[in-house]
């Protein structure tokens, strides 16, 4: 896990790809967090991703740094406790000015029954479960 953790935070940004109904929706994300052996990622409970999630769990995101891209597919548990919410917040103080541990906006999910898979042209790909 450790190693996926590292590739999406040299990307910066990552695709997270949800279901609305049957129409499929991607959107970027930044956030991404190593907390009690868990991958989290975060959002806000008022947006649309938020609620698809709670409708469907099962998501997939995909990152590229230019030579290897990176799929990682399962399902994302919400996490209400406050401790999950300031560790994820304590490193992007940017968002700081927007979310807080408190409030009743800031959810973050982890990824349980993910399946990782690292891609390139050049060499075969790398499967991690966590």
């Amino acid at each position: 896990m450790q190693e996926v953790y590292d590739f999406l935070k040299q990307c910066g940004t990552y695709y997270l790809a949800t279901v609305e109904g049957d129409q499929p929706r991607v959107r970027p994300f930044g956030t991404v967090d190593i907390f009690e052996g868990k991958l989290y990622i975060q959002t806000g409970k008022v947006k649309d991703v938020s609620k698809q999630i709670r409708q469907n769990p099962r998501v997939e995101l995909c990152a590229f740094d230019g030579d290897k891209w990176l799929r990682v597919s399962g399902r994302l548990i919400r996490d209400d406790r406050v401790e999950a919410k300031e560790h994820m917040l304590a490193g992007y103080p940017s968002l700081q000015g927007m979310y807080s541990a408190t409030d009743d906006n800031t959810e973050v999910l982890y990824f349980e029954d993910a399946t990782a898979v690292f891609s390139s042209f050049t060499s075969e790909p790398v499967t991690v479960k966590f």
